[in-house]
């Protein structure tokens, strides 16, 4: 019999289903033959979910330690029910199973960060520790399995572990980047987070000087801050979720020429038209965000007669957690604002 590669077994009253689809997972030890087993320190919550949250409940650690709790109890793993997304983890490996290929490369005790998401990845909650708000984290005691197809990455030592989550969290944000962007182009980028301020970095590397790169957001302060260092050539205070309004900002800002590339990092839902409206016709949207409706994006696009190449932002890009700690080790202005905003 073939090993459970995918983790089906661990998928409740769905035959066939993946477990990312699943509406439950069995998260119980032991661990199985081709599992990981990791003693979990921190939930990095991506931010669309963490905001969802936070605006159901309320800002309150208690409160939000409590709906995560809820949450995982109910599915057996991290999966808003709202935003259908997850997150990631870092833990200590304690286990691995006999036919595992993580087995001969990891060994007990070693720090690992998860790079597949919370909501196909079977887990128990058996206390929270700390709710970090400000940084979407949480602490916990508890465990989590992963899959013998489940990426991971060691945890680097020369930076904290908060720093290295932050960035592995969106990893695969600069490394997509990084495929899609040539020198020349003019690039938009629409929201300031973790993803964000990485695609901005990466995009600024790759343009090479030449083409012209635009940061949006509703913030004020966040524009003048990546301004500030060096992020983008022009910040844009624009509301994404208003559609026309943010594509005639951009079109002022470009004389009218629009955008090649435009990468969607927002952490709030109803900005895909603005992302579509802001490029122009033959040009590439990367709708990152997971507040992203897809459907929304395919039909809109099609209402409004427009010819732009969208792509899934799926996270992952072959060497992409590596990537993404080196674009932070080779941009000392990028590293200090993530330690200011996420250590």
């Amino acid at each position: 019999m073939s090993i459970d590669r995918y983790g089906l077994s661990r998928v409740v009253g769905e035959k066939g289903v993946l477990p990312q689809r699943a509406r439950k997972l069995e998260p119980s030890l032991p661990c199985r033959e081709a599992e990981l087993l990791i003693d979990v320190e921190s939930l990095n919550i991506d931010a669309a979910s963490f905001k969802q949250i936070k605006d159901e409940v309320g800002a309150d650690p208690a409160r939000i330690a409590a709906r995560v709790q809820e949450i995982v109890r109910e599915r057996g793993k991290m999966q808003n029910p709202v935003t259908g997304s997850g997150g990631m983890l870092i833990g200590r490996v304690k286990e691995i199973g006999p036919k595992h290929p993580a087995r001969g490369e990891l060994q007990p005790g070693d720090r690992i960060a998860t790079l597949v998401s919370l909501s196909l990845t079977p887990l128990v909650i058996d206390e929270v520790k700390a709710v970090h708000p400000s940084i979407d984290r949480v602490d916990i005691r508890g465990h989590a399995l992963l899959f013998a197809t489940g990426l991971y990455a060691k945890l680097p030592t020369d930076m904290p572990d908060t720093l290295a989550l932050a960035a592995l969290d969106v990893a695969g944000a600069p490394a997509l980047v990084a495929r899609w962007l040539r020198p020349g182009m003019t690039v938009a980028v629409l929201g300031s987070g973790k993803s964000g301020a990485l695609c901005l970095a990466q995009a600024r590397r790759s343009l090479k000087g030449q083409g012209r790169l635009l940061a949006l957001d509703i913030s004020e302060q966040a524009l003048d801050t990546l301004k500030g260092i060096g992020l983008c050539d022009v910040g844009l205070k624009v509301d994404a979720t208003q559609a026309v309004d943010t594509m005639d900002a951009v079109s002022r800002a470009t004389d009218g020429a629009l955008c090649d590339l435009v990468i969607n990092c927002a952490s709030v839902g109803n900005t895909e038209m603005a992302s579509i409206l802001s490029a122009k016709d033959g040009g590439t949207v990367i709708l990152f965000s997971m507040a992203t409706s897809f459907t929304a994006a395919a039909l809109g696009a099609e209402g409004v007669g427009k010819d732009v190449t969208m792509v899934v932002g799926s996270g992952y890009v072959p060497g992409h957690a590596d990537f993404t700690l080196e674009l932070l080790r080779a941009e000392p202005a990028l590293r200090r604002l993530f330690e200011t905003r996420y250590v």
